[in-house]
């Protein structure tokens, strides 16, 4: 049974002149329990507004948009959300920033600060769990970001490129943390990204992304078993494969939306 479900969901904002913009149009995928699911598409295809739509955060303008079979109507229970940009409160310590999300959910506070121990574990910062943000490097402020999500037991992970402004060995590594940590909690994950190489290593299936306004353009299975290692899992015959076959549709979109680019510039 779907988890996820969207069925011609569409989202128009306020455009200029009066006229409205289509961010996504027709939208109709979905994402089963304990499934990862990467959508991909050109740059400003409208892949972060569908993260939006099925968080609550937005409503659809048209369609349905519905979470455990139900009508989405405001930020469904059980949904963890990890940004680009990390959410973590500089006037907190790693522990106290992990162990936020239970407070604000109404655990006492020594409970709250024991159970985010063991995620910070978890991530590997236990020797670092008094230092704030300032002190961590790039990659240990991602750990604390998965800590801070997987803490609160989510049902559905979703991921807008959270790992884009790393570095290539530090990306690899969280990567292959996130696999890690999300296997055996049956959590449901879309997972937004730029990098076809970062779908295909992570997800379960591929969703494929038309140029503005996005529709869904196919959807690809990945045939790599589990467990990962998305350093050696790319170096195989089945991943070149599934690469070369997602990049043949994912190619025209993005010359498209380039032209379409360079055509409001000129």
């Amino acid at each position: 049974m779907s988890v996820i479900a969207l069925r011609n969901a569409t989202k128009r904002f306020p455009g200029t002149g009066g006229r409205p913009h289509t961010a996504v149009r027709d939208l109709t995928f979905t994402v089963a329990a304990g499934e990862f699911v990467a959508v991909v598409g050109p740059t400003g295809c409208g892949k972060s507004t569908t993260l939006s739509l099925i968080s609550g955060l937005e409503p659809p303008s048209s369609g349905e948009v519905d979470v455990d079979g139900e009508p989405v109507r405001g930020i469904p229970p059980g949904v963890g959300y990890m940004f680009q940009s990390d959410a973590v409160l500089p006037w907190r310590s790693v522990v106290d920033n992990v162990a936020a999300g239970p407070r604000y959910r109404g655990m006492a506070k020594g409970e709250a600060r024991a159970k985010a121990m063991v995620w910070v574990e978890r991530v590997g910062l236990v020797a670092f769990a008094t230092y704030y943000p300032h002190q961590l490097s790039g990659g240990m402020r991602k750990r604390v970001a998965l800590a801070q999500t997987l803490v609160n037991e989510p049902r559905i992970m979703l991921m807008d490129e959270p790992f884009s402004a790393l570095d290539v060995q530090t990306r690899a590594l969280m990567q292959d943390e996130l696999l890690r940590l999300w296997q055996g909690t049956g959590a449901a994950v879309v997972f937004v990204t730029h990098d076809l190489e970062e779908a295909i290593a992570l997800a379960d299936r591929v969703v494929v992304m038309t140029s503005s306004p996005a529709t869904v353009k196919a959807v690809f299975d990945v045939p790599l078993p589990r467990p990962r290692d998305v350093e050696e899992i790319r170096l195989t015959p089945a991943f070149v494969d599934t690469y070369r076959e997602i990049w043949e549709s994912l190619r025209d979109e993005v010359a498209r939306a380039r032209m379409e680019a360079m055509s409001r510039a000129s």
